[in-house]
């Protein structure tokens, strides 16, 4: 019975979204540019010259990005032998949510709430309900802030007061950061955990908790994040493929970001690299008839919103080089689909996601272009590889 692997290279965008002016986003284009900063010569930390990414290449990546956003891809020219194009998203969001449910087959049908940019950005009632839950007399931050550098500059007062960090983004999060030991893991996941109600209610997508350890001057972000994302207001893709009786594996931030519903079994890792090995293992071990659903954050956190194209055209082509064994290892009849949530391109102004089509690309569906399609069309081409009924708005491309 035919197996399906949908694996979301988080902000991997491929530019040309028809709406980005909207969104303040006109011209961004994570591969494309960073493909052209490669080409330039400008991305040469730890890698040098043309972006290398053979794998996804073969199977259209840079075919995808030309489609999308009519951008050169230097390096990128292969003839494709997988099948490909790339995905439109129509929910108002450019979000980790927003992006994974619409792939899922559920549009978000409201709009996310966003706090302001300004100091404070929170209102006072709500870190109120901060201070009751976690039982201290403030917090820190309230603010528009990147993760790294606001533990950087508020952690040492972070350790001397026990107040936790609150801060926000274009997106619609409420994060609090708080140090592993001294204020504790499990408390700083309890406080996120019970405030995610009200937010949600409020619309706000996720309470994100942002464990650190250290000391002043050396403050590392550690691998127990955790979301607390609002629930998707429809069964997704996960939930068709485990009401028909499948079994579903979720590899990395997939469980949160769908609040562990239709998920059989949930498979965490510290990095990257260790989600990979899950995702090699399961291309031998996972069930006839299932679905293994995979998130590849790194991209993500640790390139594009730092804005370091080097850092992520290293991502790029870690992640093509596991690509390559992971493929062979599956067998006929499996189908491996390779896309993006939405896009963070590392040449743009500011730090955070933008909006952009993604590529999609297929391993096991034979070769050739379907053209422009909605996210929504993954899921629909997910379920109809696998036999099973789709819930949802979209139509397959297989």
């Amino acid at each position: 019975m035919a197996r399906a692997f949908l694996i979301v290279m988080d902000s991997v965008g491929c530019g040309g979204a028809p709406d980005a002016a909207a969104f303040g986003d006109a011209g961004a284009n994570t591969l494309g540019h960073i493909a052209a900063e490669c080409a330039a010569g400008r991305a040469e930390e730890g890698r040098s010259g043309p972006l290398r990414v053979p794998n996804l290449d073969a199977l259209g990546l840079g075919a995808a990005v030309r489609l999308a956003s009519g951008a050169a891809m230097p390096g990128l020219s292969a003839v494709p032998v997988g099948r490909w194009g790339a995905a439109t998203e129509v929910s108002r969001g450019k979000d980790t949510p927003s992006g994974h449910w619409e792939l899922a087959g559920v549009p978000v049908p409201w709009d996310w709430t966003y706090f302001p940019d300004r100091v404070p950005a929170f209102p006072d009632d709500l870190v109120a309900e901060v201070c009751r839950l976690a039982g201290v007399g403030g917090v820190l931050g309230n603010c528009h802030a990147s993760g790294t550098e606001i533990i950087d500059r508020l952690g040492a007062e972070h350790l001397r007061t026990g107040w936790p960090i609150c801060y926000t983004s274009a997106d619609s999060v409420f994060q609090i950061a708080a140090h592993e030991e001294v204020f504790g893991l499990e408390r700083l996941v309890t406080l996120c955990r019970d405030l995610a109600p009200r937010l949600h209610g409020m619309k706000v997508g996720r309470a994100i908790a942002r464990p650190f350890v250290g000391v002043p001057g050396d403050f590392r972000r550690t691998g127990n994040r955790r979301d607390f994302a609002i629930a998707p207001p429809a069964p997704t893709l996960l939930d068709w493929v485990q009401g028909a009786g499948r079994v579903t594996h979720a590899i990395g931030k997939i469980g949160d970001i769908f609040s562990h519903r239709g998920i059989s079994h949930l498979h965490k890792g510290k990095d990257d690299a260790a989600l990979f090995d899950h995702l090699d293992r399961l291309a031998g071990e996972a069930e006839a008839g299932s679905l293994t659903f995979a998130n590849f954050v790194e991209f993500d956190t640790n390139f594009g919103h730092r804005r370091d194209v080097a850092g992520y055209a290293r991502q790029l082509e870690w992640f093509d080089a596991r690509l390559g064994p992971f493929l062979a290892r599956l067998g006929p009849g499996d189908l491996a689909i390779l896309t993006a949530d939405h896009g963070n391109d590392p040449t743009f102004r500011g730090t955070e996601h933008t909006r952009e089509r993604v590529p999609v690309v297929c391993h096991g569906a034979g070769a050739g272009s379907f053209g422009l399609c909605g996210f929504v069309d993954v899921a629909a081409s997910v379920a109809a590889h696998l036999g099973v009924a789709a819930e949802g708005p979209g139509r397959s491309f297989l």
